[in-house]
């Protein structure tokens, strides 16, 4: 496989792989709103899974696209939009405007679910403060030591 098939196909995998992500902040929006705690863990380790994924695949494609700039004799880093001009293939401006729309709605959905959290945090705290209230005034304030009033 050529060098820039290569770059072609990690590029691919990695804008399959965003579509997996948003998919897992798609499915952990709705539990966020069901207030489904297993559910969002699940979906947690599963984004986990999925951010390491894509943190190698982006290893591989700039390790890839260093190794066709040396071959090619050219100096500097290459992006995809100098890839598509020196390979002449449209491929790569094609999977680069793929990946930065997934990349927005990904950074979308990350606030929106963002947003859910701190307001289920709130009601947490909102609901934990009004059942403090009725037990402060009812549990001992001591130290747990008695002092004898005999002396």
């Amino acid at each position: 496989m050529t060098p820039d098939k290569a770059i072609v196909s990690i590029l691919r995998e990695q804008v399959n792989t965003y579509k997996t992500l948003l998919e897992l902040l798609k499915k952990e929006r709705v539990c966020l709103v069901d207030i489904n705690p297993d559910k969002i863990e699940e979906i947690s380790k599963e984004k986990d899974t999925v951010v390491m994924r894509l943190r190698l695949l982006e290893e591989e494609r700039v390790r890839l696209i260093k190794k066709y700039s040396q071959d090619s004799g050219l100096t500097g880093s290459m992006n995809l939009e100098e890839m598509a001009r020196h390979t002449g293939e449209s491929t790569f401006s094609v999977l680069r405007s793929q990946m930065l729309s997934l990349l927005q709605s990904i950074e979308e959905m990350n606030r929106f679910n963002s947003i859910l959290i701190n307001r289920s945090l709130k009601y947490i705290k909102t609901t934990a403060s009004f059942f403090n209230s009725f037990t402060a005034n009812h549990i001992s304030q001591t130290t747990g030591v008695l002092l004898s009033k005999e002396t």
